[in-house]
């Protein structure tokens, strides 16, 4: 916060929410909703395989005081798309509270479209999408199935930011900003203020740490920088929690090349 973030997000894909138990998931957002103590809104979390279940931790999230609902996609099992419209809006039914779609169909499966995303805007707490797909055009679907309603579309691709933000997008959900919130927070500002040139420079500022995210899984490498620039945040749960030894000398030179640029 201290950096400019303008929100927190409990349970997301780098936040290891997939790996969380229920017990866990309910102590980790009440503690981090005691510490933000109302300073900026905490996003939650809360999808997972079943719609049940999905509900049960929607309703946890409502009670521990989370300002907003984040809900994947279910994973493993296909679903066609009038299944996870259903899905969707039966939990949106079930809880009163802002709910944010979480398309990333790489790691779930199971993709949202853009008219499914236009369908469910029209359910009055589905107040916006994140899309981590990595596709430009799908971003592009969904602003243009939602332009003329109040609905906010984020992109899941760090790189992608600025380039939504042009296209009428309302900003993004970043997993860089776990090791650099004042440049990812700076690329939204800056833009905001209609200055471009140093928004683009904020927006390829990351490049070279994205680079890294070859050499294992994302959030790894995320958690793996944090721990070198002297936080001692431990590692990603096992078996997801190795990088090898190139991956982490190629950290260090990247995080000291950063550094030196007054990346924070």
């Amino acid at each position: 916060m201290e950096n400019g973030v303008h929100a927190l997000f409990c349970f997301g894909t780098n936040g290891e929410g997939y790996i969380l138990n229920k017990k866990e998931k309910q102590l980790i957002l009440e503690t981090v909703l005691e510490e933000t103590n109302g300073r900026v809104p905490v996003y939650a979390g809360t999808g997972c395989i079943s719609t049940k279940e999905t509900i049960e931790q929607s309703k946890m999230a409502m009670d521990a005081g989370a300002d907003v609902l984040s809900i994947i996609t279910p994973s493993f099992a296909m679903a066609s798309q009038n299944e996870l419209y259903e899905h969707y809006k039966t939990v949106a039914q079930a809880v009163d509270m802002p709910i944010v779609l979480y398309n990333i169909p790489a790691r779930t499966g199971n993709a949202l479209t853009s008219e499914t995303v236009g369908k469910l805007s029209d359910i009055p707490n589905v107040v916006g999408a994140k899309d981590s797909s990595g596709n430009f055009t799908n971003i592009l679907g969904y602003i243009s199935e939602t332009e003329k309603k109040d609905f906010s579309v984020l992109s899941g691709n760090d790189q992608l930011i600025l380039w939504t933000l042009k296209a009428g997008g309302t900003g993004g959900i970043a997993g860089c900003a776990n090791v650099y919130p004042h440049t990812m927070a700076s690329i939204y500002n800056c833009y905001m203020e209609g200055d471009w040139e140093k928004a683009k420079q904020y927006q390829d500022s990351i490049a070279s740490f994205r680079a890294c995210f070859k050499y294992g899984n994302p959030n790894t490498v995320v958690k793996t920088a944090v721990s070198l620039l002297g936080y001692n945040v431990g590692k990603c749960r096992a078996p997801f929690n190795q990088l090898p030894e190139e991956g982490i000398e190629a950290l260090k030179k990247v995080l000291k090349e950063n550094a030196d640029n007054g990346m924070r």
